[in-house]
């Protein structure tokens, strides 16, 4: 069986932190161990796992994405976002993360984040456990 999480985002390029949304899926499910993978379903968007510790990591990855794939370029695809398309290529539409014990095994500075590029926008993340 498949779960979403509803994600709004309020800015055109933002991380968002879901990992407690996951780890309420995880619980609700009654998942005690596996692996739990997570699947964005949008082609303006991505999910990765990073440092939640300290947000000035989100700032320079968001940054460094931005210097590397700027929003203004001459693309071919002319609705304005092809950035944001290559921004989710880059980043990647799933990660995976193991269950142990009802728990998400994240590092101790772990977090998943939910990667908007083309915001702001109502986005969902498909979860689902094996």
């Amino acid at each position: 069986m498949v779960k979403y999480i509803n994600v709004k985002s309020k800015s055109r390029i933002e991380f968002i932190d879901i990992t407690d949304m996951v780890q309420d899926v995880v619980k609700d499910a009654g998942v005690a161990k596996g692996v739990c993978v997570l699947y964005v379903p949008h082609t303006t968007a991505g999910i990765t796992i990073n440092e939640g510790a300290d947000p000035s990591v989100q700032r320079d990855i968001m940054n460094a994405l931005t210097r590397l794939i700027p929003h203004e370029m001459n693309y071919f695809h002319r609705e304005g976002n092809a950035d944001a398309h290559i921004k989710s290529t880059l980043v990647g539409t799933s990660v995976q993360v193991i269950v142990e014990e009802g728990k998400l095994l994240l590092g101790t500075w772990q977090s998943i984040f939910f990667c908007e590029f083309d915001g702001p926008r109502h986005r969902r993340v498909a979860v689902k456990f094996i």
